[in-house]
């Protein structure tokens, strides 16, 4: 009986960790495929106009949206209006020189994009530019 004893196999420690490495690559892979997929904007059917390009600067630009319903938009975050005139005003005390642009839809009433525009310059913006799409050519 003794001899049972002293062959009686040990317990195994160890972790096996390979399934754990499978699982880990088919997330990444996952993850590196939706990844692309979850940036999100606002829909806006620009208007046309035949007007120059803007010359691409180093600093940052805030671009304000207003979208066929008439909802702004900060960075395609959704913002209410005295929000986004506090975010605003906030921005550009820090960074006085920040370029100001509004995206607004075709489809939008003319009165919400001046309501953005007034909206920006009580922020303090000193001017405020309208982003337009470049006429399709035929």
């Amino acid at each position: 009986m003794e001899a049972y004893r002293k062959r009686k196999k040990k317990l195994m420690s160890e972790i096996n960790v390979v399934p754990y490495i499978d699982v880990m690559l088919v997330l990444l892979v996952i993850f590196m495929i939706t990844a692309p997929l979850l940036t999100q904007g606002v829909k806006v059917d620009l208007p046309q106009a035949a007007a120059k390009a803007v010359k691409a600067q180093d600093r940052e630009i805030l671009v304000v949206t207003v979208d066929r319903e008439g909802r702004y938009f900060l960075d395609d975050r959704r913002i209410s209006p005295k929000e986004l005139s506090r975010k605003v005003a906030a921005i550009l005390r820090l960074r006085p020189k920040t370029p100001v642009l509004i995206r607004g839809d075709r489809d939008v009433g003319y009165g919400k994009v001046v309501q953005a525009m007034t909206l920006l310059q009580k922020a303090g913006a000193p001017s405020v530019g309208l982003i337009t799409e470049a006429p399709a050519r035929k």
